[in-house]
């Protein structure tokens, strides 16, 4: 029974770790596009664009205001298209990176917000460009902020896991709900909760050490 169950966590382990993986990079990828877009197009920004800045606000608004079970089924066609099956881990990850990067977006927003205006006026009055300005300014000065909002979605993400395995993404939250709830073992379930929780502890106490780690290498002296 025991060795059951360690194969079983071990599995479910493996699937979480795997969708969370990869739906953390893909929606690093669309968030950091869609962050960087807001502030760039914003009024007084270095690319203004008010009205393309307020359709993708819209539309970001509108993806975040769905709750993440229903967006799941309204992606499970399009989930199809990619990869040509709606069930398991891998079709998991277009839902999961669909529904992560508007929330990470907005949290990259704030962060390169939080740059001051005056190191944005230094690096324009030099003549940087506009992509000099992001990549060499803009997200080197928030990258503190950027790895703890990072750290904030990954954790999202593995809550979103959990949703996802209610219908058919594989991972721990399935193993919860059909090995542990529907089949009464409270051992699974407990166990379950337990290697979730150290999960979650895991990444909180990584992405704490990065940003900390970047901010003192920051202010040290060479």
């Amino acid at each position: 029974m025991r060795d059951d169950l360690i194969d079983l966590l071990w599995e479910g382990l493996r699937q979480t770790l795997y969708m969370v993986f990869w739906s953390s990079i893909f929606a690093l990828a669309l968030g950091l596009a869609l962050g960087v877009t807001l502030v760039v197009t914003d009024k007084g920004g270095i690319l203004q664009a008010p009205k393309l800045n307020k359709v993708l606000s819209f539309i970001i608004n509108s993806v975040r205001s769905l709750p993440f079970i229903i967006l799941i089924v309204l992606l499970l066609p399009f989930a199809r298209w990619v990869v040509g099956t709606t069930l398991g881990p891998t079709a998991a990850i277009v839902s999961l990176s669909i529904g992560a990067a508007p929330f990470l977006g907005r949290i990259i927003e704030n962060s390169l917000k939080e740059v001051g205006a005056g190191k944005i006026e230094a690096a324009k009055s030099v003549g940087a460009s506009p992509w000099t300005i992001i990549f060499r300014v803009l997200i080197p000065e928030a990258l503190p902020a950027l790895v703890r909002g990072m750290t904030i979605a990954v954790i999202g993400i593995v809550e979103f896991t959990a949703v996802a395995g209610a219908i058919g993404a594989g991972g721990l939250g399935s193993l919860a709900i059909r090995f542990g709830y529907q089949r009464f073992r409270e051992d699974i379930l407990f166990a379950t909760v337990v290697v979730i929780i150290a999960l979650v502890q895991g990444i909180q106490w990584t992405g704490d050490g990065i940003a900390k780690a970047i901010r003192r290498r920051r202010f040290t002296p060479e």
